[in-house]
């Protein structure tokens, strides 16, 4: 009888134990969800922002402490954020300092890509230097491209964008892309380096930002967005 009697003690405490994990899970999730580093150890922190992420309400992330945004642009040669023109004039509005990216693309000449992004950015001194996203990697590409060669190209397209903005440009690099190219090491660039809630060391040397939350859900936008902080 006292075994009999033992088994529905058992249940309820498993029972217990499995209601305390949920909980625990739920709470781990909506924490991360909803983490950014310490202002302390970051002071400045900003958004990075594209078509894909929504409408988003320029003026509540100042609110929230958004110190400054990045604005999607451009892509490859022909490519074009469909947002950018909106996020521009709203982002102006909310008069939070911002610059735009290009997502390179190792397939197409520089040139090409250049005249894209010349085209759809601004001319403005007051823009924040340009950042040039690189991710995608050469091995795809119809004609073959060598790895010198990817690097002759970003060169060279570095150096017309940089002579449009007026400023030295940062590189976003992904962990992919970093370790098929190791483009840190070869190009003198700050870098923009990605990895959510601790701090990244794949390119070997220091980075100028981080995307230290690439899921963080704000009051701005129904939609996650990229977060991102500044070395002090």
């Amino acid at each position: 009888m006292g075994k009999k009697r033992a088994f529905p003690w058992r249940w309820r405490i498993a029972a217990f134990v499995l209601l305390l994990a949920i909980v625990a899970a739920i709470w781990g999730w909506w924490k991360w969800e909803h983490w950014t580093p310490e202002r302390k150890d970051y002071p400045v922190q900003g958004v990075l922002i594209g078509a894909h992420d929504g409408p988003v309400d320029f003026k509540a992330l100042a609110a929230i402490g958004a110190d400054f945004v990045y604005l999607e642009a451009s892509k490859g040669a022909e490519g074009r954020d469909s947002a950018f023109a909106r996020n521009l004039e709203m982002v102006r509005r909310a008069h939070l300092p911002f610059g735009a990216v290009h997502s390179y693309d190792p397939c197409i000449p520089a040139e090409r890509q250049a005249a894209n992004f010349v085209t759809i950015v601004p001319r403005d001194s007051s823009l924040l230097p340009p950042v040039i996203s690189l991710d995608a990697e050469a091995d795809q590409c119809e004609t073959r491209v060598s790895d010198a060669a990817v690097e002759s190209e970003l060169t060279t397209f570095l150096n017309q964008v940089e002579g449009h903005v007026g400023k030295p440009a940062l590189l976003m690099i992904s962990p992919r892309f970093e370790e098929r190219y190791n483009i840190a090491a070869r190009i003198d660039r700050n870098l923009w380096l990605e990895r959510d809630f601790f701090e990244p060391e794949y390119a070997g040397r220091p980075w100028a930002l981080w995307t230290a939350n690439s899921e963080l859900r704000t009051a701005a936008s129904a939609a996650p967005l990229r977060w991102v902080v500044a070395l002090p």
